[in-house]
């Protein structure tokens, strides 16, 4: 464990407050869910509560059957980073959701884009994406955003239409109802 110095006090409520430097370092948005643990030796731990981190089996079945349907990459991420990969880009697995698609999925955004137009973003902050065409959708799970699912394709000449969007869309439902079981 890493010490901060930061020595912070209860309120008569039991609340805590994690400082804003920490928050902004460990991505811990607002309404973020907080997982508790407890230690032998009485420390408390805070963790990022990812819900659909809990089924990355599941995701990562899902993402293969999606890829296998739609003919491209299937990528299903959490808030943070990608937990699924199928039909190409694997490597994108446990990496950081980049910043420009945190920010079209932190407000519900669906994107539809070819590289070289305006509406087409970076997924990752990390290396260089080689993807021509990219569909994002964001997953909802009881009105809270919980993730994302993402379409590549890397042929130039294969276009995602509105078939692609009807799939991703239906692929966002379906796991945000999943997730409120």
């Amino acid at each position: 464990m890493k010490a901060t110095g930061i020595v912070r006090r209860i309120d008569d409520l039991g609340r805590i407050v994690i400082p804003k430097e920490i928050r902004r370092t460990l991505h811990i948005r607002e309404t973020d869910p907080l997982e508790i643990y407890t230690d032998r030796e009485g420390q408390v731990i805070l963790k990022k509560y990812s819900p659909i981190g809990e089924m990355t089996t599941f995701a990562r079945q899902y993402a293969e059957s999606l890829s296998q349907v739609s003919g491209h990459a299937a990528l299903i991420a959490d808030r943070d980073q990608f937990i699924a990969a199928a039909g190409g880009y694997k490597q994108l697995v446990g990496k950081s959701v980049g910043r420009q698609m945190d920010e079209k999925v932190h407000n519900r955004e669906v994107v539809m884009a070819s590289r070289g137009e305006r509406a087409f973003i970076s997924i990752c902050d990390e290396g260089s994406e080689e993807y021509q065409q990219e569909a994002i959708a964001p997953i909802l799970c009881e009105g809270d955003i919980i993730g994302s699912v993402v379409l590549l394709q890397n042929d130039s000449k294969v276009r995602m239409g509105e078939v692609e969007q009807k799939l991703l869309l239906s692929a966002a439902t379906f796991l945000g109802r999943q997730m409120e079981q």
